[in-house]
C-alpha cells in the first residue's frame, strides 16, 4: 500500500476522532455558559448549544476533507510523520480559533445582558409622590 494513502487514513482517522472529541467536551462544558448568557432559559440554551455543535462539526470536518489532499506525495515513513505532523498542526488550530470564537461571540452577548440587567430597577416602581412627600419636604403644620 501506498505511503500517501496511509497518511490519509491516519489523517482522518485522529482528525475525526480529534473533532469529535473537542466538540463533545465544549458541548458538555459550555451548555453551563450557555444557560447564564441566555439567562437560565434551558431549552434555549440546549438549542444552541446543539446548533453550535452541528455548526462546529460541518466546519471543522468540512475543512479536514478539503485539507485532506493539501501536500505531496509521502515517500518514506519520515516522511508519513512529517506530513500527519503539519496536517494534524494545522487542524487543531483551526479547532482552537473556532473555539475561541465561539467563547468571544458568546461572552460579548453575555456581557450584553449583564448590562441590561443592571438597567432595570430590582423592584418595579410603586407609583408617584406628590410635591409635599417623601424625606424632603416640609414638616406638615399641626393641627389645631
Amino acid at each position: 500500500m501506498d505511503l500517501t494513502v496511509v497518511a490519509y487514513v491516519i489523517y482522518l482517522l485522529i482528525s475525526v476522532a480529534l473533532t469529535i472529541w473537542v466538540a463533545r467536551t465544549l458541548s458538555r462544558n459550555g451548555r453551563v455558559f450557555l444557560a447564564d448568557v441566555l439567562r437560565g432559559n434551558d431549552k434555549l440554551a440546549d438549542a444552541v448549544n446543539h446548533l453550535l455543535v452541528v455548526g462546529f462539526y460541518l466546519v471543522n470536518l468540512g475543512f479536514v476533507t478539503l485539507y485532506l489532499r493539501n501536500g505531496g506525495a509521502v515517500g518514506d515513513t519520515r516522511g508519513l510523520f512529517e506530513a500527519l505532523s503539519v496536517k494534524l498542526g494545522v487542524v487543531l488550530l483551526v479547532l482552537g480559533v473556532l473555539h475561541l470564537g465561539n467563547v468571544y461571540v458568546l461572552n460579548k452577548i453575555r456581557r450584553r445582558g449583564l448590562m441590561e440587567r443592571e438597567q432595570t430597577p430590582p423592584v418595579p416602581p410603586q407609583g408617584w409622590t406628590g410635591p409635599g412627600s417623601g424625606p424632603w419636604a416640609a414638616p406638615a403644620a399641626p393641627k389645631v
